[in-house]
């Protein structure tokens, strides 16, 4: 097992990028079923979602467009429970079904959040696709479309996550170490 260090924290590899990337497929796959002859616009969040978006988006074989927003939630390795938007939403919703594509979603506030705006925005339908899940963590009520994966409740990083800046470029997904 491979064994990293950001900052002050020791990490183990718990999902490699080929279990990532079989996730995806079957993500893709639903979405070109369910969503075709809708032109969706997929919303990736910023910064977290940009590889899985990526990757996911390189599967998708319905016409439809992309754009982004960037939020924040976390300081360290704890959500603030705030959301900050720190680029706008940009594109007319008005009408459209719209796939929001988050990394991961734990206590779902930014999702809540992001819910929120979409339907003030006048979105047809709102789609919700997140790589990672984490029930145990989970304390809103909305469904989740489409997950790749779920998970513990551990905080974890790479594949597009991050702890203070680092380890968003790693390729396999690592959780915090005990020691």
């Amino acid at each position: 097992m491979k064994r990293i260090k950001i900052h002050d924290h020791y990490f183990e590899e718990f999902i490699d990028y080929s279990t990532i990337d079989l996730s995806i497929e079957k993500v893709a796959t639903s979405m070109n079923k369910d969503l075709e002859g809708t032109n969706p616009l997929f919303l990736v969040i910023l910064n977290g979602a940009f590889m899985f978006a990526a990757d996911l988006l390189k599967k998708i074989e319905i016409p439809c467009e992309v754009s982004f927003v960037k939020l924040a939630s976390y300081q360290g390795t704890q959500t603030t429970e705030h959301v900050r938007e720190l680029i706008g939403f940009n594109e007319e919703i008005s009408g459209r079904t719209v796939v929001v594509v988050e990394d991961i979603i734990d206590t779902g506030i930014t999702i809540d959040k992001v819910l929120d705006r979409l339907n003030r925005m006048g979105a047809a339908e709102v789609k919700i696709a997140t790589l990672l899940f984490k029930p145990d963590a989970f304390r809103k009520d909305y469904p989740i479309d489409y997950i790749g994966i779920k998970i513990p409740n551990d905080f974890i990083v790479g594949y597009g996550l991050d702890y203070n800046g680092q380890g968003r470029n790693l390729p396999d997904i690592y959780k915090i170490a005990e020691h």
